[in-house]
């Protein structure tokens, strides 16, 4: 991978070394506790009649004895999107400056957070770090999050919150146990599949398209010396190797320690078969690494989405028969 090289005085250091000194520590946002506000915010798709979930949101906040405020455009539609990308800029950057605030939670996910992401100042936020909650989309914000030196959580969603919280009890309780500080750790199903192994790391990632859509850009992130996450929906196969070889090509797994693997919903079938599983796929794709890899992570688009904290350290250890991800505190 070509990188550019900076000079300081007698000393070279490469671009990529520079940022990975600049995240080896990300800072931590106070957890929550009871009294604390949290902003509801739709950076990216419609919210079209899902004030029924963005309610359901604002009681479950209030029966752990937070406070509620929702964005004055969360509602707003200007065709895709909820409300243009000032109004919706304008939501997220309000949550940012506002000091009273503890916690950005997104309303959703969809399409958009992109076309903002540019226009977003966080010198008031850096002053008064807190928590961005959201996965999807979102993973554009927990990116940018990640490059400005923050931690942040990969957790469900309002829209998230369309069943009887009964049906999703442990999920719930897995976001709140992130944001309240207390820890979490996960043993994976095992499967065949795995790249056995240990490795500790920073974890990072998100939605496969999005890390895809950031390559290049600012708001890439680097993943040397850290453990990559990723989930996809709604993909073809070979859309996934191309997303991977591209990554690939840009030399992302170059230095990585470690891979995750989340859920892979929806996987669309080409008229042409690819011709083996999506796992299969991933293990080809980077056949050069000698990382682990783990699968069966419940995290992404599924009902069983557990809360994760982008930036923190784990503990990774990968069999055949299963996996554990341990975040430490």
């Amino acid at each position: 991978m070509c990188c550019a090289i900076l000079f300081f005085g007698k000393e070279t250091v490469s671009a990529q070394e520079s940022l990975s000194k600049k995240t080896t520590t990300l800072i931590q946002p106070p957890y929550l506790k009871a009294g604390d506000t949290v902003a509801i915010v739709a950076p990216s798709g419609v919210l079209k009649n899902r004030t029924k979930e963005v309610e359901q949101a604002k009681s479950l906040l209030k029966s752990w004895g937070l406070h509620a405020i929702v964005g004055k455009h969360v509602f707003s539609t200007a065709d895709h999107f909820a409300g243009t990308d000032d109004e919706r800029c304008e939501d997220f950057q309000n949550a940012l400056d506002d000091p009273k605030i503890s916690a950005i939670w997104c309303a959703r996910g969809g399409y958009g957070t992109v076309r903002i992401l540019d226009k977003l100042d966080y010198t008031k936020f850096k002053k008064k770090p807190k928590w961005l909650i959201g996965y999807s989309d979102i993973t554009a914000l927990h990116n940018q999050f990640h490059n400005h030196g923050f931690q942040s959580i990969h957790a469900l969603m309002c829209t998230s919150l369309q069943d009887d919280l009964s049906t999703i009890e442990e999920i719930v309780s897995t976001f709140k146990d992130a944001a309240f500080g207390k820890p979490i750790s996960y043993t994976l199903e095992g499967s065949k599949y795995n790249k056995t192994g240990n490795s500790s790391g920073q974890l990072v990632g998100g939605n496969l398209t999005m890390l895809h859509t950031m390559l290049g850009s600012k708001t890439s992130i680097d993943t040397s010396g850290k453990i990559l996450f990723i989930e996809e929906i709604g993909e073809y196969k070979y859309h996934i190797d191309r997303m991977l070889q591209s990554l690939k090509r840009a030399g992302y797994f170059e230095n990585c320690k470690g891979l995750i693997v989340g859920n892979m919903s929806k996987m669309r079938k080409n008229t042409t078969l690819w011709g083996t599983s999506v796992e299969q796929l991933i293990l080809d794709a980077l056949a050069d690494y000698d990382f682990p890899i783990a699968f069966n992570m419940p995290a992404g688009h599924e009902k069983d989405n557990r809360a994760m904290i982008l930036g923190r350290t784990i503990k990774l250890t990968v069999a055949k028969d299963k996996s554990t991800v341990v975040f430490e505190d």
